[in-house]
């Protein structure tokens, strides 16, 4: 493995009689991980079902590990159900970090691909809200089909800088999560062409991003509030100094300790300008102390008294007037959804988070949850509610075994003869689920199944 002599030199200064370790972990194959989506399956139903053999992340309660050389978890219909989440075991840790609690209003700055914005969603459990960001808008519709993928309903896709958002969100989230972009030295071993964009643009280049970034963050944080920032790299200059220099600017912030692990090493004062010994609070992941890339990590809390605001509720009362056939399929639904909270514009229906500021010139790719859509006096609903439902919420159901040849029909968009399953029924939307766990929503005529699965999701040849 030949890595930059800058880069040796920086890493044999910090990892000192470590780094003969640190080289040999070079020759170690890469780990592959897989996260339970724990707001739809409890991790162990889904060890209970797991098609291949799975390993436990130690440090992360619904992580495991597999073997990806000889298993294909994104080509089987668990995935499509949205029950887990592949991502590399340390890229798991900085949201597992973050306390997120029911009711939180809760920021992921810099989302795509949404391997840390689904595991927060997925801790709200559709209470609060999740503001997803990035500002590539191409990686953000990524972003936002793993979040719906995930059910994940109470969330705000949006696609801007953050400095953008400062205007409308001042100090308006509890949680925030910032993923800064890097120069990625940590995910050498996963994914060497990552040695030449580090050439390309070192740790001073994306220094100066990430100063511009967790200071807009901060801006953005409620009194009381928390902050994770990590990155995937070792550099201090993006690491301990940065956080140096949010304690500079905004000194109402203090660094809190890490839910701890064997493996952790702590952060190194002696890399900053101030040796601000509270900085050992932070938290290095180095390849060669535990079964993962390279990773840092710190926790700080905005000191002042949390706001108080009534937490979010899946049901109510409203009463704004809805479309008959709207009203028809929601009364299907054992779940009470508040009316008020419903929104309908150019013939899209929305289901809002409560308590949004105005936002009214922010460049969004989703409000809230996509209900379905007003066709011609019909309701037709969408991808995004039959992954946000569960099974026994909706009462017309067609539920088909993984090992069914159906199941992979029906994400490939093919019509389905399904007279086997369920005999004389009634005509109209049925939500079909494989072992209990929805896929998306057909429509029944004669006993045939018009597939109503999502194109831009289907199932693609190997």
């Amino acid at each position: 493995m030949n890595l930059p002599d800058a880069f040796v030199l920086k890493m044999k200064h910090l990892l000192g009689s470590d780094y003969a370790d640190y080289e040999k972990c070079f020759e170690q194959p890469r780990y592959y991980g897989l996260r339970v989506n724990t707001s739809k399956i409890s991790v162990e139903e889904f060890l209970r079902i797991a098609p291949w053999p799975l390993r436990p992340v130690p440090w992360i309660e619904n992580g495991f590990y597999y073997d990806g050389e000889q298993y294909q978890p994104a080509r089987h219909p668990y995935y499509f159900a949205g029950l887990y989440y592949l991502q590399e075991p340390s890229a798991m840790t900085p949201a597992s970090r973050l306390p997120v609690e029911p009711g939180d209003r809760v920021l992921d700055v810099c989302a795509a691909p949404g391997g840390k914005a689904t595991e927060l969603g997925a801790r709200l459990n559709g209470t609060g809200v999740l503001a997803a960001n990035d500002l590539s808008s191409s990686r953000a519709k990524g972003l936002l089909k793993n979040l719906e993928l995930f059910g994940i309903g109470n969330v705000l896709t949006l696609s801007e800088e953050p400095g953008r958002l400062v205007p409308f969100f001042r100090e308006y989230f509890d949680k925030i999560l910032i993923d800064a972009p890097c120069s990625g030295e940590g995910m050498f071993r996963k994914d060497r062409k990552m040695i030449r964009a580090w050439e390309e643009h070192g740790p001073e280049y994306f220094s100066r991003i990430q100063k511009s970034i967790i200071t807009q963050a901060a801006q953005m944080l409620a009194p009381g509030g928390m902050l994770l920032y990590s990155t995937c790299t070792f550099d201090p200059e993006e690491n301990e100094k940065i956080i140096e220099y949010l304690l500079q600017e905004y000194p109402e912030f203090e660094i809190c300790d890490i839910r701890p692990y064997e493996g952790f090493s702590q952060g190194i004062p002696g890399e900053s300008v101030s040796g601000n010994p509270a900085l050992a609070k932070t938290v290095r992941i180095f390849p060669h102390r535990m079964e993962g890339e390279g990773h840092f990590l710190a926790l700080l809390r905005k000191n002042g008294e949390r706001p108080k605001r009534q937490e979010f509720s899946r049901t109510g009362t409203g009463r704004k007037k809805l479309p008959a056939e709207l009203e028809q399929f929601l009364s299907l639904i054992s779940r009470k959804f508040d009316v008020s909270r419903i929104d309908i514009h150019g013939g899209k229906v929305y289901f809002m988070p409560e308590g949004l500021p105005d936002m009214k010139g922010i460049r969004f790719l989703r409000t809230g949850l996509l209900m379905g859509e007003m066709k011609k006096n019909r309701f037709e609903p969408s991808q995004a509610l039959a992954m946000n439902l569960k099974k026994e919420e909706y009462p017309f159901i067609l539920n088909l075994s993984a090992e069914d040849q159906r199941v992979i029909k029906y994400l490939k968009g093919e019509t389905l003869d399904v007279e086997d399953l369920t005999g004389p029924k009634e005509k109209g939307w049925y939500l079909v689920c494989t072992d209990g766990y929805p896929l998306g929503f057909g429509k029944l005529v004669n006993q045939t199944l018009k597939n109503k699965y999502l194109p831009g999701w289907r199932w693609q040849s190997a």
